[in-house]
């Protein structure tokens, strides 16, 4: 409100109003009046003409109006100073109430710091912060924290309940309960986490402790179990979204850089001469260094090209559009995987599947490797009689060796079982598939080496997996000598 003071006026003022013509002209018709009355009265009546008189009079009577006008004004002065007063009362209390909770909150970051940084971060410059007050159920807090050098660096921290992963984590949690939720056993998951250890663990900082090394592998783990969304884990975790996704990539590529080479390799002479016995013992057939099979992964539909990964087969099992990529693998009499190619298009058929793997590329030599009818027949690998009118010889081959298939076809369902993520559409970029599905494969054979059991209600039937080559012909070196043998006879033949 602007508030503007009046000024008296001076007695050359009322002179300069005097002479002005407007009030002369007033002054004249009203002097005539007063004249024409006291003319008709003798000259003595009460209206009787006295020019000077009648001047007085109506200078008070402006007088009397400015008075009232400063009078009003000095009203609205003294209301307006009064209001100015109460809001800054009220700013002063407010002010001092946000003051105490800073000074609170100070308290308390600098408590917390002297209690859990580092010696080595204890020597940084003094700890200095503030605090944006909160309102209603709102967690978020904000704070400035003086580091080295007098810079000022902003924290955000969201209070989050980690009280799930807090009794998982605690040593009196139930085996069968901690097995359940991360398919293996306390002691399966501690071998892991030593293994990682040195390439997952980050080191405290001075603005937050860094996430312990056990739950970023739980992290992991839980998400590939599961196939929880993110924005579950973060509650189940107390960690951000974002936070949990890193820490899958994170652990996922760790586990692909330091297990794989220790868990997931083409066994040696040694071993490989157990495969063999194994398989014989089943098969009756010999040198067979493993199974192969090729499952598919459902994929969200990929921006660039999309035909490639269109997977005809589960669209007309789903009733709308479905993509894929393929995981070809090979395992042992075990169903512990010895070769992986993970990340094909799901349109690609399963003899291109092998021809573009590292498998392929190996050349085995006098070792075979049986396939479903999927593959063409080669120097190296194996297939079942697919035409029609087989003997009695094409028939027990085919029983046999369908015995060796089904040691593949297992192992893929428990894979697919013990690690839910494999069986939906999961949030993870398509070029990071890979890494994720690797991750899954090397963690499958761990738990395999380690005899974790596995629930008999996760496990995942398997469908809509093969895709017969276009052509399935056996070349002229397939046909060398193999050795069957049945149980009770032994005949010399071939497939």
């Amino acid at each position: 409100m602007d508030i503007s003071s009046f000024s008296f006026l001076s007695p050359e003022d009322f002179c300069s109003i005097s002479t002005n013509p407007w009030f002369q002209d007033l002054d004249n018709g009203f002097n005539k009046r007063r004249k024409k009355e006291d003319d008709s009265k003798g000259g003595f009546g009460n209206g009787c003409f006295n020019e000077e008189g009648l001047k007085k009079s109506e200078y008070g009577d402006i007088l009397a109006s400015l008075l009232l006008l400063e009078e009003e004004a000095k009203q609205e002065e003294a209301e307006w100073m009064s209001e100015s007063q109460q809001e800054k009362a009220l700013f002063e209390s407010n002010h001092k109430r946000k003051v105490q909770a800073m000074n609170e909150f100070y308290d308390q970051l600098q408590q917390h710091y002297s209690e859990t940084v580092k010696p080595s971060s204890k020597s940084v410059s003094a700890l200095a912060a503030t605090v944006a007050t909160t309102s209603g159920n709102d967690t978020t807090t904000k704070a400035e924290v003086a580091v080295a050098g007098g810079q000022q660096r902003r924290l955000w921290v969201k209070d989050r309940s980690k009280d799930w992963w807090d009794r998982c984590n605690h040593q009196d949690f139930p085996e069968e309960e901690f097995r359940k939720a991360f398919r293996m056993s306390k002691s399966t998951f501690g071998l892991i986490c030593r293994e990682l250890e040195p390439v997952v663990m980050k080191k405290n900082t001075m603005l937050r402790d860094a996430i312990p090394v056990r739950q970023r592998v739980a992290v992991c783990i839980w998400r590939l179990a599961t196939g929880e969304p993110l924005r579950l884990i973060s509650k189940r975790f107390g960690l951000g979204i974002s936070t949990c996704h890193k820490l899958v990539l994170e652990v996922c590529s760790a586990i692909n850089n330091v297990l794989m080479p220790k868990f997931l390799q083409w066994p040696d002479e040694k071993k490989m001469k157990e495969i063999n016995e194994e398989f014989e013992l089943i098969s009756g057939v010999p040198n067979i260094g493993g199974s192969l099979y090729t499952t598919h992964v459902p994929i969200i539909a990929p921006k660039v090209n999309v035909a490639a990964y269109f997977n005809r087969k589960h669209t007309e099992r789903n009733q709308k559009p479905s993509y894929s990529i393929t995981v070809q693998g090979v395992v042992d009499q075990k169903g512990i995987f010895t070769d992986v190619c993970i990340g094909w298009p799901g349109s690609m058929p399963d003899d291109q599947v092998l021809e573009k793997s590292a498998l392929f590329q190996r050349g085995l030599k006098d070792v075979w490797i049986f396939g479903n009818s999927g593959y063409p027949l080669m120097d190296w690998v194996l297939v079942p009689y697919t035409h029609q009118n087989l003997t009695w010889a094409q028939h027990g081959f085919n029983e046999k060796m369908g015995a060796v298939q089904t040691v593949a076809k297992e192992a893929f369902a428990r894979l697919k079982g013990r690690w839910s993520c494999l069986q939906r559409r999961t949030e993870v970029k398509l070029q990071e598939s890979p890494m994720v599905l690797g991750a899954c494969c090397v963690l499958h054979n761990i738990c395999e080496m380690n005899n974790e059991e596995m629930d008999p209600e996760l496990q995942s039937e398997l469908f809509d997996d093969e895709k017969i080559a276009e052509n399935n012909l056996r070349t002229s070196n397939a046909t060398s000598n193999i050795e069957y043998r049945s149980p009770t006879t032994r005949a010399r033949g071939t497939p």
